[in-house]
């Protein structure tokens, strides 16, 4: 059982180094620096065999990579397509562990991972993305979706999307998450009507559906994560101001909430896809080596937690 409390980024490398073993990553065209670093990076951590898809003349692996020749192996693929198909396919059967994204288009890896025959995304599994940031103003790793993919999540998607982060948190040593259900102000409104599912939501976690857990909801974001804030507004919540999750109404939301930490909080941010049969690491373009290397760290510390605590 896992014991420890990951409560910075650093923490996950010191996870994956205790366990002794590599993870399989099929990482799709690794043109470009960010991600080449990222990989090396990995490689160097001891918790990472890498599977580079795509044209080899392309790769943009430094000489240095050479150190770790015996965890690379290299698939040919003439286009970004077939590259995305053929990493699609090694996680499908059980030959990789994680996926991660490298210089293509988004659209073509999720066309391959979305193939209703071939990809990887089971029946009835709800597929979004789930962040997790390192900020300087609070005392612990906050989670956060959807900041990526739903644009505007339905009652089920929003169930699914608790389901995930919870397993998430425990993944990284939280015993009873404590997830928040955000909105704009702390009212059940009919003018917002995804608030009024909140109720049920919260009976559920109350009922045992995900485990120990603590949801509630709404709460805006001060009063999910400032203890001050919820007695400033007269706001009773087993969350304390503690909130390990927030679940954001929209993509609009979750993804402002994205960049302003990125920006102007100085924060360090991983995310995954969720739902998928193997964590996805699908990062933008623009983000830097460390986003991306966090990330896979991430997606490595959920996986294990899933192929031995599940």
């Amino acid at each position: 059982m896992v014991t420890e409390k990951i409560r910075r980024f650093m923490d996950m490398e010191t996870r994956l180094r205790s366990l002794g073993t590599r993870q399989r990553i099929a990482v799709v065209c690794c043109y470009d620096s960010s991600t080449s670093q990222a990989v090396e990076r990995a490689l160097s951590k001891g918790f990472a065999e890498v599977i580079l898809i795509g044209e080899r003349s392309k790769l943009g692996l430094s000489d240095a990579a050479e150190r770790y020749s015996e965890h690379i192996t290299h698939i040919e693929a003439a286009t970004p397509d077939e590259a995305a198909r053929t990493a699609v396919s090694l996680v499908r059967n059980g030959q990789a562990d994680i996926l991660m994204k490298g210089l293509i288009n988004t659209d073509n890896l999720l066309r391959a991972i979305l193939n209703k025959e071939e990809g990887i995304l089971p029946a009835g599994r709800t597929l979004t993305h789930l962040a997790v940031a390192e900020i300087p103003a609070y005392h612990k790793l906050l989670f956060f979706t959807d900041a990526a993919v739903i644009p505007y999540p339905t009652h089920e998607q929003r169930l699914a999307q608790v389901g995930y982060a919870i397993a998430a948190c425990r993944a990284f040593g939280i015993k009873t998450p404590r997830i928040a259900l955000t909105h704009c102000s702390e009212k059940v409104s009919p003018k917002f009507p995804h608030t009024e599912g909140y109720a049920d939501i919260i009976r559920q976690a109350e009922q045992g559906t995900w485990g120990p857990a603590i949801v509630d909801g709404p709460l805006d974001v001060r009063t999910s994560c400032d203890i001050e804030g919820c007695a400033i507004k007269g706001i009773n919540s087993p969350l304390e101001g503690r909130a390990d999750a927030l679940i954001f109404p929209n993509i609009e939301a979750g993804n402002s909430f994205y960049k302003t930490l990125a920006f102007f909080a100085g924060a360090e941010i991983a995310g995954t896809l969720q739902g998928t049969l193997r964590p996805v690491v699908l990062p933008s373009r623009g983000d830097s080596m460390l986003s991306k290397y966090y990330s896979m760290t991430m997606a490595a510390v959920c996986n294990t937690f899933d192929s031995t605590e599940a």
